[in-house]
């Protein structure tokens, strides 16, 4: 049995998660700031972010409370052993998202780069595992890979009614023929 996109059980999942977008760029942030310059204060991480330092001062907060961030008596902050793993993985994740998107399904640089941040903390360790597996099977044979590329560019997503894909089983209707139909109201 399939799952409803909107099942309360997943998306309410997801509004609970203790990751969100702004924790994971706070982390990195405080994790990029201590390696350009040795330490971090809020205000550096505030300027690293382009956010005011009452909000950066906020976030540390609720990062601190969380066992993520750890500030010295000298206001210096640092991640601590959960903290460091949390913004590592992030920042694997959006390179892993970014180079499939980008590289692999041919996603141009600035719309990869913004729907990667945009995915980077939500999926599963599970889902970014199969997905880097797949990223570097499809890279290892850069012939096959262009390949790949050059027929993904042409291919017209719409199926046989008589014999629909697997998605498009799982939605009942051409998901590809409502895709391009949606994106072409967005052109006009």
């Amino acid at each position: 049995m399939t799952v409803a996109a909107n099942d309360s059980s997943v998306w309410r999942a997801f509004e609970n998660a203790e990751l969100t977008h702004s924790s994971a760029h706070y982390l990195m942030a405080v994790m990029h700031v201590r390696k350009r310059q040795g330490y971090a204060r809020a205000t550096d991480v505030a300027e690293y972010l382009g956010v005011t330092r009452g909000a950066a001062s906020k976030a540390m907060q609720l990062l601190k409370e969380r066992g993520w961030i750890i500030e010295d008596v000298h206001r210096m902050l640092d991640l601590s052993e959960e903290g460091s793993r949390l913004a590592r993985m992030v920042e694997r994740n959006f390179l892993v998202i970014e180079c499939f998107l980008e590289d692999i399904l041919g996603v141009p640089s600035k719309a990869a780069r913004e729907d990667a941040c945009k995915m980077e903390h939500l999926l599963s360790p599970c889902t970014m595992r199969a997905l880097l597996k797949l990223v570097q099977f499809l890279a290892q044979d850069e012939q096959h890979l262009r390949q790949l590329k050059e027929e993904l560019a042409t291919f017209r997503p719409q199926c046989d009614p008589a014999d629909p894909c697997l998605p498009c089983v799982r939605y009942d209707g051409c998901i590809g023929a409502e895709t391009e139909a949606f994106l072409e109201t967005l052109k006009e």
